[in-house]
């Protein structure tokens, strides 16, 4: 396992799967761009990885062309969705973490025409290819893919939900996996587009899938869906800036972390600096739970929330001694893939796909293999929250992909999985890079933390030095020892842009790999 990242002349793809990673590489050197690249391998990672995204989730992306675009791939609740309505239909007073209420509109397959129709250089068909012969030929299962789907089969069966387990129950290491209900809906957008899901048969087949659970979606639901081009937020991070997705993204609660910690006096690395990073990360978990969801419900302008005023009064809050003991805040957390791309040309591809927890709701339309996210899942069944439940709202997302930007350009792409961990993430990347100057893979492969806002406990990998985590605990930290390599932790990637050429990195917490040209 390299700790050094590799460099690539003319173009390079970092996914979390291998396959995925060979499918772009593949298709940057058949001649195409890093758009239809990034597609072509978000593609496969729906078919070899359905434990973590697929054909019913949601998608976010930055692009650069020499411009800065960002693309908002997130479905909506419901029309007739209510919080009296899903407390009368679930018989709860909490919103359900699985189940058909958890289910919005998936937004990744809109999220794929649309970038490849604005900046693609291929069809739907030709950066599918590859996708649509896993689904009908099959993969090979491998050690830790299999691992995910018993893991997803045994989490689904303790909710009494079994869709999943019987479409993938029993998956093996080293057989192979076909799923040709899913090579249908391949095939059939390929041929027909995007409105064979969201106002065809597909469409149709997961409205009356999820009417049959007990979900308000009607086929006018997905009919009326549509992504939407984004202002992205930008903050600076010791003298590089950093740009996020805005709400209903953590984006904002992102740029707030790194804005808090950027004003610290930082130690060396060691046990009272990742307690100072843990205490920053608490802070803006707590104002992402209370302030952000769907942008037109928000009371707070996110830009408020990155200005100088806000985050000092953040910082001035934490006590360079003491753990903090917030009330916690329970929610469900996520299952998700990142990845990246660049080409020759200079563009490049900042990419997050994801159903959200597992494979998503644990509903799946068997006829056309399509399991359903749980976004709807993060709601809230508490009025006048910014994130309640309502008819046709945007949940709030734990989704980031992200760019680093100075003198106006892209010095690096960069994102991870990982839920509530995401914008944790993000700053131990950044400060091991900005601050220790570390190269990317050694940033993205040294020992992480995650703190979880439903306990506040600090999850740490094992290869901490342990007097770090005794250290952590003396200052009234509750620690929780995961694996070496924790999927808990979240799988990172990166592209680092060199003169010339690119330099590329891929978390070994997954079985992905960074290929390029």
């Amino acid at each position: 396992m390299s700790d050094t990242a590799r460099t690539f002349g003319s173009g390079a793809v970092a996914t979390p799967h291998y396959l995925a990673s060979m499918a772009g590489a593949t298709m940057l050197a058949s001649g195409g761009n890093a758009v239809d690249a990034a597609v072509a391998a978000s593609l496969v990672l729906g078919v070899v990885t359905p434990y973590l995204c697929g054909y019913g989730g949601d998608l976010l992306a930055l692009v650069w062309d020499g411009d800065l675009h960002a693309y908002r791939g997130v479905g909506r609740s419901p029309q007739d969705a209510t919080i009296d309505g899903v407390r009368e239909r679930s018989g709860g007073d909490d919103m359900p973490t699985f189940g058909a209420h958890t289910v919005t509109v998936p937004g990744a397959i809109d999220g794929w025409f649309t970038l490849l129709e604005r900046f693609g250089s291929r069809s739907f068909g030709e950066v599918a290819a590859t996708a649509l012969r896993y689904a009908t030929d099959g993969f090979p299962v491998s050690t830790r893919g299999a691992w995910y789907f018993a893991r997803s089969c045994q989490l689904y069966s303790h909710f009494g939900l079994d869709d999943f387990a019987h479409a993938y129950g029993g998956a093996r290491p080293g057989e192979w996996l076909a799923q040709p209900a899913l090579a249908k809906t391949i095939s059939t957008l390929a041929a027909d587009g995007p409105d064979v899901y969201y106002r065809g048969p597909i469409g149709e087949a997961i409205a009356q899938r999820l009417a049959e659970a007990g979900s308000f979606m009607t086929p006018d639901d997905l009919a009326r869906h549509e992504g939407a081009w984004v202002t992205p937020l930008r903050a600076s991070f010791h003298g590089t800036e950093i740009v996020e997705l805005p709400p209903p993204t953590q984006g904002v609660t992102a740029l707030e972390l790194l804005r808090i910690v950027d004003g610290l006096d930082l130690p060396p690395a060691g046990p009272a600096r990742e307690h100072l990073l843990i205490e920053a990360a608490k802070l803006a978990i707590l104002d992402r739970d209370t302030y952000v969801g769907d942008p037109d419900s928000m009371t707070v302008d996110p830009a408020l929330m990155i200005t100088d005023r806000w985050v000092a009064q953040r910082r001035e809050t934490i006590d360079p001694d003491r753990a903090s003991n917030p009330a916690p805040h329970p929610g469900p957390d996520g299952g998700t893939i990142y990845m990246c791309a660049a080409d020759a040309d200079g563009r490049l591809v900042s990419l997050i796909q994801s159903n959200f927890t597992a494979a998503g709701s644990g509903v799946s339309v068997p006829a056309w293999g399509i399991n359903l996210q749980n976004r709807g899942s993060s709601f809230r069944l508490q009025p006048g929250h910014p994130n309640a439940l309502g008819p046709s709202k945007l949940p709030m997302h734990t989704l980031i992909p992200a760019m680093a930007m100075r003198d106006g350009r892209p010095s690096m792409v960069f994102g991870t999985m990982g839920g509530h961990g995401q914008a944790q993430t993000h700053l131990q990347m950044l400060v091991r890079m900005l601050i220790d100057g570390e190269d990317p893979q050694s940033a993205i492969s040294a020992p992480r933390f995650a703190v979880d806002p439903g306990s506040w406990v600090v999850g740490l990998e094992s290869r901490y030095d342990t007097t770090w985590t005794d250290d952590l605990r003396r200052r009234g930290h509750e620690v929780r020892i995961g694996r070496d390599y924790d999927d808990g932790m979240g799988h990172a990637h990166a592209i680092q842009l060199l003169s010339p050429g690119y330099c590329a990195a891929s978390d070994p917490r997954a079985e992905g790999a960074a290929l390029g040209l």
